[in-house]
C-alpha cells in the first residue's frame, strides 16, 4: 500500500526551503547554488551511466529518482537479469533502448524498452577466471535470491555461499567492479587479472550475441607491475579516449585496443582498492590507503610533477583493519570532484581512514594564495576536514564508509557502513560480510549531509540521522526527487530509503522484505528516465515500476 505524506509535512518542508534557513542550500550565504554538471567525456557511451559512479567526476548524482511515498515490493515479481554474487553497475550503451550489465560472473546486454528488463545476450565469465570459479546458472542465483539468511550464523551462511558459488566464492568480487562503455559501444571490464573489451556480434541485432573484441589476459604481467601479487581494481577513461587501469599499488594508461601500454606509475608501500576520478583536462585523482594524489595524463605520459599540475597529500588513517564491509585501511572512497565551470572552489573529496572518519576536501588546482592551512590537517593542500558524527551523542567505535562521497553542487553526503559492535566481530571476507550485515549481525546506522562553505572554506553539517541504515550499497543523489538515497536493513528487512536533500526528512521507502533480493551487495542504486528503480541486487539487477507496484 502506498502511503502519501501529509500535506502539512510537505508544506513545512517547503517553507523551510523557501525561507533560506540554515540547513538549506549549498553555499555559505545560504542562497541557492546552481549545481553544475561535470563536462561530458566525448569518448564514453553517455554523459550519464557510461561508467561506474555515473560520470567521470564520480558524483553518484542522477537526474532521475523515485516518487515520494512508501512502497511494498515483491522482488520475485520484477523482471530480472540473474547474475552475481556482485552486480556493481548497469551501464548505458550507445542506444537508449539497451544497457550493458556487469556481474562477477558475466556480461549481459539488456533491452529496457517498454518498462522491461530483458536480457537479450550474455557472455559468461568463467573462461576468463581460474578453474576454481565455475559457471553459475541463473536458477542458482534465483534460489539464493529467494532465500533469507536471517536467523543463521555467519558459519552457516558461509557454507550456503560455498554450496552455491564454490569454495572460493570470495574471489568473485575481483570482477567488473569498475567498468566503462566507449562511444563505439565497446564495454571494458576486468575479470580476475585480465582486462577485456566486449562488443556485440551485430550492433543491429543484439540477440546475435556478445564477443570479446580485445583482451589483455594478464594485465599485471603485461603492465610489468613489480609486485606480481597486485590485483586489478578497475578502469575508467580519459577525455582523449585512453583507458586508465588502476591496480592495487599503481596505475596505467593503455589504448582502447589493449595492445599498447602508454604509461605506468607504481606507489611503493601503498594500496588502493577503489577507482579514480578524472577531470576534463585529464587530471586523475587517486587515493591510496595513506595518500591522496592528483596525477596528470599529458597525452603521452602520466606525470606526478608539480609543473604539470600534479600533487600529493597525506591524510589521517587508522592502522586497524575494519572487520566487515571495508576492504582495507585508509579511505574507502573513490575520489569525487566538487565544483565545475565558474564555481569558486574546485575540490576533490573523500572520507579518510580514521576509525571515526573525517570528510576531506582537497584543492584540485592551485591553492588560493590567501588560504591558511587549517589546524590538525596534514598539509595546506587540504582545503577542509571535518569529523563525521552522523549525530551520535556517544559515537560508536567505528564510523567508517566503503563508499564514495555523494556530491551535488557544494553539497556532500556520507554514510557509515560499520555496525556498533564492529570491534567484537570476527574478520569476514567481503562477500560473506555484506551478506550477513543486517540479516545475521546488527546493521550499520548513521548518515550525514554536509555543505562546503565557499566564503570561509569550511565544511558545515546540514543534517544527520542516527536511525537510517546503509550497509554496503553506494548511496546516490536524485536531482528529480531532491533526495539522498541509501539501502539498508531494518526489522522488516531490506529497504531503499530516500531523504530530502535539504532537510533530511524521510520522504521515500521501498520495502523489499527479508530475502536476499533486497541486498545490494556493494552495488549502486540507479534510476531510469521514467523514475523506475534499477536495483543491482546480490543476484542480479531487476526493475521496479512505482506506477504498477506497491499500491
Amino acid at each position: 500500500m502506498k502511503h502519501k505524506l501529509s500535506f502539512f509535512i510537505l508544506l513545512v518542508c517547503a517553507s523551510i526551503v523557501m525561507s533560506g534557513l540554515s540547513g538549506c542550500g549549498d553555499s555559505s550565504s545560504h542562497k541557492r547554488h546552481q549545481a553544475k554538471d561535470p563536462v561530458a567525456n566525448p569518448y564514453l557511451s553517455s554523459a550519464l551511466y557510461g561508467m561506474t559512479h555515473f560520470d567521470p567526476s564520480q558524483s553518484d548524482s542522477t537526474p532521475y529518482g523515485p516518487p515520494n511515498g512508501i512502497f511494498n515490493i515483491d522482488p520475485l515479481e520484477q523482471p530480472i537479469s540473474p547474475g552475481g554474487p556482485v552486480n556493481i553497475v548497469t551501464l548505458a550503451s550507445t542506444s537508449d533502448s539497451h544497457m550493458w550489465a556487469i556481474g562477477s560472473d558475466r556480461v549481459s546486454y539488456i533491452d529496457v524498452r517498454d518498462g522491461g528488463l530483458k536480457e537479450v545476450a550474455r557472455e559468461n565469465a568463467p573462461a576468463y577466471l581460474s578453474d576454481d570459479l565455475k559457471f553459475i546458472d541463473p536458477e542458482t542465483h534465483k534460489k539464493v535470491g529467494a532465500a533469507t539468511f536471517e536467523g543463521m550464523s555467519s558459519d552457516e551462511v558461509h557454507l550456503e555461499l560455498m554450496d552455491n558459488y564454490g569454495e572460493k566464492y570470495r574471489l568473485r568480487i575481483a570482477n567488473g567492479i569498475y567498468s566503462a562503455v566507449d562511444r563505439d559501444n565497446v564495454l571494458y571490464a576486468n575479470f580476475g587479472n585480465g582486462v577485456y573489451a566486449f562488443t556485440l556480434n551485430d550492433q543491429e541485432n543484439p540477440s546475435a550475441g556478445i564477443k570479446i573484441k580485445y583482451r589483455m589476459e594478464n594485465a599485471i604481467e603485461k603492465i610489468d607491475v613489480a609486485d606480481k601479487g597486485a590485483v586489478l581494481c578497475g578502469l575508467t577513461m580519459t577525455y582523449d579516449g585512453f583507458l586508465v587501469i588502476n591496480f592495487s599499488n599503481g596505475i596505467a594508461v593503455v589504448d582502447r585496443t589493449l595492445d599498447s601500454i602508454k604509461s605506468t606509475m607504481s606507489f611503493d608501500n601503498e594500496i588502493t582498492s577503489n577507482s579514480v576520478a578524472i577531470d576534463e583536462k585529464n587530471g586523475i585523482y587517486l587515493a591510496t590507503d595513506t595518500t591522496m594524489r592528483k596525477l596528470v595524463w599529458t597525452g603521452t605520459e602520466l606525470s606526478d610533477k608539480e609543473a604539470d599540475g600534479a600533487w600529493r597529500s597525506s591524510y589521517d588513517f587508522s592502522e586497524e583493519t575494519p572487520p566487515i564491509v571495508k576492504h582495507t585501511t585508509g579511505t574507502g572512497s573513490t575520489p569525487t570532484l566538487m565544483g565545475f565551470g565558474d564555481d569558486t572552489d574546485k575540490l576533490v573529496v573523500i572520507t579518510d581512514g580514521c576509525k571515526q572518519m573525517n570528510l576531506m576536501a582537497f584543492w584540485r588546482d592551485e591553492i588560493p594564495e590567501s588560504f591558511v592551512q587549517q589546524p590538525g590537517t596534514k598539509s595546506r593542500r587540504i582545503a577542509g576536514q571535518v569529523p563525521v558524527t552522523c549525530g551520535f551523542d556517544t559515537p560508536p567505535a567505528w564510523i567508517q564508509s566503503e563508499q564514495s562521497v555523494v556530491v551535488r553542487g557544494y553539497g556532500a553526503f556520507v554514510v557509515n557502513n560499520l555496525p556498533f559492535d564492529a570491534d567484537n566481530m570476527e574478520k569476514l571476507n567481503n562477500i560473506l560480510g555484506v551478506t550477513t550485515l543486517g540479516p545475521v549481525y546488527p546493521p550499520s546506522y548513521g548518515v550525514e549531509r554536509f555543505r562546503w562553505n565557499t566564503q570561509i572554506h569550511q565544511w558545515e553539517s546540514v543534517w544527520n540521522r542516527t536511525d537510517v541504515s546503509s550497509t554496503s550499497m553506494v548511496p546516490i543523489h536524485s536531482q528529480a526527487s531532491n533526495m539522498a538515497v541509501v539501502s539498508g536493513y531494518y526489522k522488516d528487512g531490506w529497504e531503499v530509503t530516500g531523504m530530502d536533500w535539504n532537510t533530511g526528512e524521510i520522504v521515500h521507502r521501498t520495502l523489499f522484505g527479508k530475502t536476499n533480493y533486497g541486498n545490494g551487495s556493494y552495488a549502486i542504486i540507479q534510476y531510469l528516465p521514467n523514475g523506475d528503480l534499477l536495483f543491482n541486487s546480490l543476484v542480479g539487477p531487476y526493475r521496479v515500476n512505482y506506477e504498477n507496484e506497491g499500491k
